[in-house]
């Protein structure tokens, strides 16, 4: 029926939009970027502890970083800063995937 039509059109464009894709481009300035991240030390320091994976098809969780050739191909353009406090974001790069995704601090909002 029409009611379960736009019922389920309706459950899969929320289910495709919760999703946050992470494809990042790095810019040279920190003008363009739409995120300044700072890589921490210590995972216990960062907003997000990320793993790079090798195939932008994989960057489909939080944290699972793909980064692009050019800036038109990414998601979000990040800029690495020099001092934490410069930084929306605080990152940390792990060992594993399964490691990858948000700490405490929930900055979700600045991939969207």
């Amino acid at each position: 029926t029409m009611k379960h039509a736009l019922l389920a059109s309706l459950l899969f464009s929320t289910v495709i939009c919760s999703v946050q894709a992470q494809s990042v481009y790095a810019v040279d300035y920190e003008s363009r970027a739409d995120v300044t991240v700072y890589v921490v030390d210590y995972q216990s320091q960062a907003d997000l502890s990320v793993y790079w994976v090798d195939y932008q098809s994989q960057a489909d969780e939080d944290g699972l970083w793909y980064m692009t050739d050019y800036e038109s191909q990414a998601d979000v353009s990040i800029y690495f800063v020099d001092y934490e406090s410069q930084a929306d974001l605080t990152i940390y790069y792990v060992d594993y995937e399964s490691q990858a995704g948000w700490s405490g601090s929930n900055k979700s909002h600045l991939f969207r």
